[in-house]
């Protein structure tokens, strides 16, 4: 649920960046990229945080059974620690749409899914790991695709290139983005 939250704001982040270059207003493209990668980060902390202290109790009225209460949050609270990889991705992907380049995220999205599978059947079947591992094996595949999309960032055409000492949240960009 979470996650779909963020997705939608992603998606007006998309929409705010798109209409910026379509009126040639490269400062607040500019200003819009780089909030969102910050809201991606920041949502994705404190999400974590907020996760990470009512795993237990969201569980519970969710009524799991007491059999699976452990596996479930061991493998809910290793995806929260993730949430800001995870949030980064799906920001960073619509940062790619909003200026019509879709193979980017795409091939960022297969290589996460094909790592993903792999180190799953690594983790549980050389290290005999369980829900952890596959977890862990879901937060690094993410972690890979967020990385990687972040250096394609880092080097793209000028209106959507991030630059780390720009990296601050524009409150007006911020509003456009999350109405």
């Amino acid at each position: 649920m979470v996650v779909i939250l963020f997705v939608g704001i992603s998606l007006g982040a998309n929409v705010a960046i798109a209409q910026a270059l379509g009126k040639k207003d490269e400062e607040a493209c500019k200003k819009t990229v780089h909030t969102a990668i910050l809201t991606a980060l920041w949502g994705g902390i404190i999400t974590a945080i907020i996760g990470e202290l009512s795993a237990s109790w969201l569980l519970t009225i969710l009524n799991v059974p007491s059999d699976v209460f452990p596996y479930a949050i061991l493998y809910l609270r290793i995806y929260f620690l993730g949430l800001p990889v995870i949030l980064l991705y799906n920001f960073e992907a619509a940062i790619f749409r909003s200026i019509g380049e879709t193979k980017v995220p795409f091939i960022a999205f297969a290589t996460s899914g094909i790592l993903n599978v792999i180190l799953n059947l690594i983790f549980v079947i050389v290290f005999h790991m369980t829900v952890n591992g596959v977890a862990i094996a879901t937060v690094i595949a993410n972690a890979v695709s967020s990385i990687l999309l972040f250096i394609k960032l880092l080097k793209s055409p000028l209106s959507i290139r991030v630059e780390v000492r720009r990296l601050s949240i524009d409150k007006e960009s911020f509003k456009k983005s999350s109405l």
